[in-house]
């Protein structure tokens, strides 16, 4: 699939997520029906549409001719003939699951229903239908339009082939967990990174904007452009991971070792909140500094 014009998808909720994946889709060229119940956030998802087709008309110029936004607040209009119903319902089970209800009932049966939730997993999803099979969960990072990343997991591999299609034909770049865990992948590693960031500053090894700073113009500029699994993999030279794994893999279970689980005490807390309201204060932009220009050499 190359586009996805003519391709019918239904977009449940229109918060934050909700419009900013609307847009995505009918940037590509879907057709798309975005439900809401609400009256006010209805009348709003032209006005707040704006910002994010300013923003994909700039990195994605002209891919399709745009497809067809409309709004409802009846649920069986928006499902109609959709193919991709995209849900972004509120982060609360009992809610999600009296939604699920009305989709399963009036969906398309061939329809992949995705979840964008992010503190929710499938498997407290799933009960919310009587056939699970045919739920997804596709967490998107904040906003969906502009950060091309979808986790995506469900047991069903057919399914995901197909949402992986349509996710792709939209510019992102869709991944998949081989079994379900809360965070899914990228909120657990920015987790992990982040326990042992407050750890530092708790134990006193470096204050906040030293840290921020650190990660900024070290390992961020690498990660930006790699994974860590593949940094680690060319830091082996020419033996690769092997090589790194044979040599240097000792030293790294020596810092694992020495990582911390801190715990978020009113101490820790205030320290933390000083510490970035001061980095704040500094600059707009206070952790990247320019190499300094080397001086004119004499006439």
């Amino acid at each position: 699939m190359q586009s996805l014009s003519g391709t019918r998808i239904a977009v449940l909720g229109a918060g934050l997520i909700g419009v900013s994946w609307a847009a995505l889709f009918t940037h590509y060229g879907a057709d798309v029906c975005v439900y809401d119940p609400e009256d006010a956030a209805r009348a709003a998802l032209e006005a707040r549409s704006e910002a994010p087709y300013a923003h994909l008309a700039e990195l994605a110029p002209d891919p399709a001719p745009r497809g067809r936004l409309r709004v409802t607040d009846d649920l069986s209009h928006a499902l109609d003939g959709a193919m991709l119903i995209q849900e972004n319902a509120p982060e609360n089970i009992p809610q999600k699951h009296a939604l699920f209800a009305q989709v399963e009932a009036l969906a398309p049966p061939d329809a992949i229903v995705a979840s964008s939730t992010s503190a929710l997993t499938w498997s407290e999803l799933a009960p919310g239908f009587k056939n699970p099979r045919r739920l997804i969960t596709a967490h998107p990072f904040n906003p969906p339009h502009l950060v091309p990343l979808v986790e995506l997991y469900g047991p069903d591999p057919a399914r995901l082939d197909r949402a992986e299609t349509f996710y792709r034909a939209a510019g992102r770049v869709p991944v998949r967990l081989n079994t379900d865990a809360t965070g899914h992948i990228a909120n657990r590693l920015a987790s992990a990174l982040w326990r042992e960031a407050v750890h530092i500053v708790a134990e006193g090894i470096a204050d906040v904007d030293a840290v921020d700073a650190a990660l900024v113009n070290g390992p961020g500029l690498r990660w930006s452009v790699m994974g860590a699994h593949m940094a680690y993999h060319l830091g082996g030279g020419a033996g690769g991971m092997a090589g790194y794994l044979t040599h240097l893999g000792p030293s790294q279970q020596r810092r694992w070792a020495s990582l911390g689980t801190p715990t978020l005490t009113p101490e820790v807390c205030q320290a933390l909140i000083d510490g970035i309201t001061q980095e704040a204060a500094a600059a707009i932009f206070p952790l990247w500094r320019p190499p300094a220009t080397p001086p004119s050499s004499p006439p």
